[in-house]
Parts: C-alpha cells; sequence; structure tokens
C-alpha cells in the first residue's frame, strides 16, 4: 500500500441547519468554524438535510426556517 496518498480523517461535528440536530462523525471535511459537543470543540459543518429533517426519516414534513424560499424561487425563474 502506498503511503501518503490517503486523505486525513478527523472527528467533526455536522448541524442541520434546519433543526438544530448535531451529530458528530469522522470526515475528511473541516471548517473554520467551531462548536462545543459533548465536553470537547470541534470543527462544525452545517448541512440543510440530515435524517433528523428528511420527510423519508421522520415520516412527515418539518416546516423549515427559509420562509418564502418557494416564492423566492418563482420570482427568480418567473414561474406562476
Amino acid at each position: 500500500m502506498k503511503a501518503d496518498i490517503h486523505p486525513d480523517y478527523h472527528q467533526v461535528v455536522f448541524v442541520d441547519s434546519t433543526t438544530g440536530y448535531k451529530f458528530l462523525s469522522g470526515s475528511t471535511r473541516t471548517s473554520d468554524e467551531t462548536i462545543e459537543f459533548e465536553g470537547a470543540t470541534y470543527p462544525m459543518i452545517r448541512v440543510e438535510i440530515t435524517s433528523d429533517s428528511h420527510p423519508f426519516y421522520t415520516g412527515k414534513q418539518k416546516f423549515t426556517t427559509a420562509d418564502g424560499a418557494v416564492d423566492k424561487f418563482n420570482k427568480k425563474y418567473g414561474l406562476a
């Protein structure tokens, strides 16, 4: 196996921007933002959808904090 070709994995906290749900996972991504999680400081990455907010996993639709997102889309692309 070749040396120094594998990415550097480290612990990162992913935060669902819709619900605020947080979970710790290994990742190659990094971030300048940090968060205190379970007594330690980790890099924080915001994501739009997690198992806490996706309708497939929840069985119901949760409302997002982005009010008027559909109206903005329709206005931008001229859909009626």
